[in-house]
């Protein structure tokens, strides 16, 4: 990074707890204030200390203790920073008791990753979905803030809303919330109107998922040509992007690109966003990319592992995407097996093998058959080009000859009419 932008982006010292009372998805750690302070360079600001406080428990007032406060203070004055990012999520009246105790303005891991999120939403959905997380995220903060209330725009945290929205009273907070909502829910409607007429036309819908930085965007672009931004930083994409993607003569897919996952995601944003995560619900399979390549990929498995849990539905086959593989100093380090895919999605290695498991795991869930209908069954031919995906029709002396790809439902109804073998 050049010496110049470093001056002009905003400096903050990380702060993090670690308390043993804390679940291991709410303390802090040093790899997590590493992750913070990528954060903090994708939201365009620059980390000047970072300071990791352990303690049995929060201090219920000023969250690390006044004593550990001043030695923040001492480092705002050092490295002239002016801005304090804690790695845990903090009440309004901690952030106001260390507003006060460092003299700074004073900000948690929620705030920080939707203020990213409002720089990142370019799709009048995806300003929806943001604006509403941040009137959430506020609500029930807007009697404890103190000087990152009054802030006059312009800086990390600040984005979104408004700073004029901001100082308005609950009321008018909720009205806006709910109109949000309303508006979403109309997104929603449109949404399953689309996943209807998929559905009608038999097409399978794929879903990338993974942590954020992963690589989706990179593989949707190989597989695709979407070329939609790529680029090396935290959630740099937020909008989703479906693409048809065809997978071989017999199979073609949508392709869906999703918003990456972290740790420590906030609640407000899997909320506001399940217009959006809503579609894993409906994924027929899940490709879950891994960077892997990174030091804490076992860590941001589990975090997607959870997620899909939680978003997905039960059973979705899930096929587990290595990529970054030419990072590895060894190739082999990476677990084998059906559902493991070792790929570069940046030069394009393993995209034949990815396609064929798509397929197999797809087709393993489909049947592939010859049915031969009657001529008095014609209706059935009407019934499959709309709800199946027809290779062959062919017009013979015995009846229609049908090649088809099909679900198990349908099988299951037109099962009496399928061709034997020849022999």
């Amino acid at each position: 990074m050049e010496q110049m932008d470093r001056v002009t982006m905003e400096k903050a010292v990380l702060v993090g707890l670690n308390a043993d009372c804390f679940k291991p998805e709410e303390t802090a750690t040093y790899e997590t204030l590493d992750e913070l302070e990528a954060l903090l360079e994708t939201a365009g600001g620059v980390c000047t200390a970072k300071l990791l406080q352990n303690r049995h428990a929060p201090d219920p007032h000023s969250f690390i203790g006044e004593g550990k406060a001043q030695e923040v203070r001492e480092l705002l004055e050092k490295t002239e920073a002016n801005l304090v990012i804690f790695d845990n999520d903090l009440s309004p009246s901690q952030i106001r008791a260390l507003e006060e105790l460092t003299e700074a303005t004073v900000l948690d891991r929620s705030a920080l990753i939707l203020d990213i999120f409002a720089q990142r939403a370019k799709t009048a959905e995806g300003r929806l979905q943001v604006e509403l997380a941040q009137y959430q995220y506020l609500l029930p903060k807007l009697s404890g803030m103190g000087k990152s209330m009054s802030r006059l725009g312009g800086g990390i945290g600040t984005r979104g809303p408004g700073e004029t929205k901001l100082e308005t009273d609950r009321r008018h907070i909720r009205e806006r919330i709910n109109r949000l909502q309303e508006e979403l829910d109309e997104v929603r409607k449109v949404r399953t109107v689309q996943r209807q007429r998929r559905i009608k036309n038999s097409v399978p819908v794929v879903a990338l998922v993974g942590y954020t930085n992963a690589g989706k965007s990179t593989l949707l672009n190989q597989l695709t040509g979407a070329g939609i931004p790529a680029n090396n930083r935290l959630f740099d994409t937020l909008d989703t992007t479906t693409r048809r993607l065809k997978v071989s003569d017999h199979l073609e897919v949508l392709l869906s690109d999703t918003v990456g996952f972290i740790a420590k995601l906030p609640h407000h944003l899997i909320e506001a966003f399940q217009a959006t995560l809503e579609e894993l619900r409906y994924a027929d399979l899940l490709l879950h990319v891994i960077d892997a390549s990174d030091p804490e990929r076992e860590a941001h498995i589990e975090v997607v592992d959870r997620l899909i849990d939680k978003l997905a539905k039960p059973g979705v086959p899930v096929l587990r995407c290595y990529n970054k593989v030419d990072l590895l100093d060894d190739i082999s380090n990476y677990p084998v097996g059906e559902t493991s895919i070792p790929m570069c999605a940046r030069n394009g290695v393993g995209m034949d093998e990815l396609l064929t498991r798509i397929e197999e795991t797809l087709l393993g869930t489909m049947h592939h058959v010859t049915l031969l209908l009657p001529y008095a069954q014609g209706g059935v031919l009407e019934v499959l080009h709309e709800q199946a995906q027809v290779l062959r029709v062919d017009y013979t002396p015995e009846g229609i000859e049908v090649e088809t790809i099909c679900s198990e439902e349908l099988y299951g109804r037109y099962r009496k009419f399928e061709k034997e073998p020849d022999a």
